[in-house]
């Protein structure tokens, strides 16, 4: 009962409304500063990513979001990186997750957007949040807030989401991280044993203002 209950509030709770009729540059403004608020609360969980030229904000069970902080060379990226472990004991046949996601040293998952170029002038020097405004200010359709969860979230496509808290302070889930469990249940994951993991039906909107239910694997962090 208590495990329904949890399903129910985290449901209610989980910003999964990322509308491109809200991307405004109130909303990226906005989105920045809370953004800011999470990694200044998290400080020795913010790394610089060698290997990609960006930086990776890590969950405290090892879950991370990455973007990049230099398109000079190749796309601005975001990226999510999950530990494969529970979905392997779940049932995953990693060899039959479609693309972009990827296996990663036999023991995560990553599943990266590229993004366009355009106006993304950032070096791979820039701080965090630098890097960060920089793909947002050039890509503010992968960017939403929903308003009656004051939530920001970054859309990655097919269904991932990177979402965060507007007040850290006034919210008891500071940052989610949401898949899409679809090429996860075609790749034989049973999802009510992934551990770590809620398996639950939301309520999203779509760009013409629509809402509608679908399934997703959440994992939320609470983290003041």
């Amino acid at each position: 009962m208590k495990h329904r209950l949890f399903l129910a509030a985290l449901s209610a709770a989980v910003l999964l409304t990322l509308s491109a009729c809200v991307t405004t540059d109130v909303v990226a403004r906005y989105a920045s500063s809370s953004f800011e608020a999470l990694i200044q609360s998290m400080p020795d969980k913010v790394q610089a990513q060698e290997a990609g030229n960006g930086w990776a904000l890590t969950s405290p069970t090892g879950e991370r979001f990455v973007w990049s902080s230099d398109a000079s060379f190749s796309a601005a990226y975001v990226m999510l990186e999950i530990n494969a472990k529970p979905f392997i004991d779940a049932g995953l046949d990693t060899a039959k997750l479609p693309e972009p996601w990827t296996v990663e040293e036999g023991s995560k998952l990553q599943f990266k957007a590229s993004l366009g170029q355009d106006d993304f002038t950032t070096t791979e020097n820039a701080a965090p949040l630098t890097a960060f405004n920089a793909i947002i200010n050039a890509n503010k359709e992968i960017l939403g807030y929903h308003h009656a969860m004051d939530h920001f979230g970054i859309a990655l496509g097919q269904g991932n989401m990177f979402e965060w808290a507007k007040d850290l302070k006034a919210n008891d889930k500071d940052m989610v991280f949401v898949l899409n469990p679809q090429p996860f249940l075609d790749a034989g994951v049973d999802p009510t044993m992934v551990e770590g993991w809620v398996f639950d039906q939301v309520e999203i909107m779509e760009d013409n203002g629509r809402t509608l239910k679908v399934d997703k694997f959440l994992k939320p962090f609470n983290i003041e």
